[in-house]
Order: structure tokens, then C-alpha cells, then sequence
């Protein structure tokens, strides 16, 4: 299937508009819409307003349903469910919205966190969540893919979405390096932070760094593996009141060597 081997070579994929998505995104705007402004929700809002996180916050079915709107499909579902491996039900979405101005320095973010934010995108591979003070990073969520579905227009320089195409391939070497030798159970104890920050480091020097600014009905979908981050809003880009705001799905493996062997 070409857009397997495009994948698998890239990293990531943009399916066109897709009006099966775009009916989809219609369906739940208003409740991601709703969480966004929700109070009790206030502890979502990072980078000193910015941002917010918004996670597991969409309450959808393991279809992506939300109430009684249709479940998530299209092109991108389709191939999805192409690949074995990545057929899993879906987990509540994160709805992450930007808002101008993003980023500005949290209070509890130290400064050289908040210029790699501001200089790199805050690059990330995800499921290696930081830990203690030194914030060591530990593979705790296996996720098999991440897919981003806009729910709101949004000028091109407003936030968008970053990659580096191809990084998944370096990020890959460092992790089986890491795991070598260790029981597949023992893995979320391994401290995989130096080969991950070298890995990034050699990622961000032979990488071409793309931005990947969508519109509702689109859909972009990411390699688990790839290095990926949020651009700055840039100076006179514009969105409508609800920011920047897409949902991101990241359903896990049930098995930690899915994470690490499989497409």
C-alpha cells in the first residue's frame, strides 16, 4: 500500500479533507469547545494561558462517537485499520488548543525549558513522561500512532502542529538500544533520557523540520516514534475565539514490544 511505505519513510501523512471527518469534527467542536472554557478545567491551562492541555478531554466512544454524532471515519481511519497492529479501540481525546501569544514562560518552568519550547518546538517523542526532579524520561505509555483532527480554522503561523520528517527511524535505533538486553516487562524502568536527547540532537541536525498547519476534515497522522512539537504563534496570524484547537488520538498497545516492534 503506498501510503504504508509513504509512512513508514516520513513518519507521518496529511489525508486531504475528508467529509466523513469534516462531519465528524462539526459533531464535537462544541463539546471540545465547552472543556476548553470549562473552570474546573483550569489546571489544563499552561504556559501562562497559552495552551491548553486538555487531556482525555473529549468524552468519545471507543468510535470516536461523541452523544449521539457519528463515529470517527475517513481516509485515515481506513488506513488505520489497514494495519493490523493499529486497529485498537479509541481512548478519550486530548483536545490541545493554542491560543496568541503561545508560548510565554510558565511559572514553574525554568528557563532553559521555556527557550527550548520557544527555539525547538518543545520536541518531543510521546509516552516518555519525565519523572522525579531531574525529570528523567521513562517509557510509560506505549502508544501505537497519534492522530491530529483540527476542529477550528486557524491561519497557517497559528501554532501549528511540527515534525521532523524521518526522525522516527533515529528515535527508533535509540530506543532498541536502550531495551537491548532488557526484559520486555522492565522496560518502563529504564532511563532512556541521554540516548533520547542525543537521538534528538542528531534528529534536529539531519532532519528537515516541517509545519503542518490543517484545517477541519484533514487529518494528520504522526509515527509513534516521531519527533514532533507546536511552533510559536507567530506575529499577526489569526484564529477565531477557540484558539488553535485539535484533537489528538493516541490509543495504546497492550504489549510494551508493540511499541518497539511493530510498523
Amino acid at each position: 500500500m503506498r501510503n504504508l511505505e509513504t509512512f513508514m519513510q516520513s513518519g507521518w501523512i496529511r489525508f486531504p479533507c475528508d467529509q466523513r471527518v469534516l462531519a465528524w469534527a462539526a459533531s464535537v467542536a462544541e463539546t471540545a469547545r465547552a472543556a476548553a472554557r470549562d473552570r474546573s478545567h483550569a489546571h489544563w491551562l499552561r504556559c501562562s494561558g497559552t495552551w491548553f492541555v486538555g487531556v482525555d478531554a473529549l468524552p468519545n466512544d471507543a468510535q470516536g462517537a461523541v452523544g449521539d454524532g457519528p463515529p470517527l471515519s475517513g481516509a485515515a481511519v481506513d488506513f488505520i485499520k489497514s494495519v493490523p497492529a493499529y486497529d485498537l479501540p479509541l481512548h478519550r481525546a486530548q483536545v490541545s488548543v493554542c491560543y496568541p501569544g503561545y508560548p510565554q514562560r510558565s511559572p514553574d518552568e525554568t528557563e532553559k525549558a521555556f527557550q527550548y519550547r520557544l527555539k525547538r518546538d518543545a520536541a518531543h517523542v510521546d509516552g516518555l513522561l519525565p519523572e522525579g526532579p531531574e525529570r528523567r524520561r521513562y517509557l510509560k505509555e506505549p502508544h501505537a500512532y497519534i492522530l491530529g483532527l483540527s476542529l477550528s480554522m486557524a491561519d497557517p503561523g497559528a501554532s501549528p502542529l511540527v515534525v521532523w520528517d524521518g526522525s522516527h527511524v533515529i528515535m527508533r535505533q535509540a530506543f532498541a538500544a536502550a531495551f537491548e538486553n532488557v526484559a520486555t516487562e522492565d522496560w518502563p524502568d529504564v532511563d532512556v533520557t541521554d540516548l533520547y536527547q542525543a537521538a534528538r540532537r542528531e534528529a534536529f541536525e539531519s532532519c528537515a523540520r516541517i509545519e503542518l498547519a490543517s484545517a477541519p476534515g484533514e487529518a494528520l497522522l504522526l509515527h509513534r516514534h516521531l519527533l514532533h512539537g507546536v511552533a510559536p504563534w507567530r506575529e499577526n496570524a489569526t484564529a477565531g475565539a477557540d484558539g488553535r484547537m485539535i484533537a489528538y488520538f493516541r490509543p495504546e498497545f497492550t504489549s510494551l514490544s508493540d511499541w518497539l516492534q511493530r510498523p
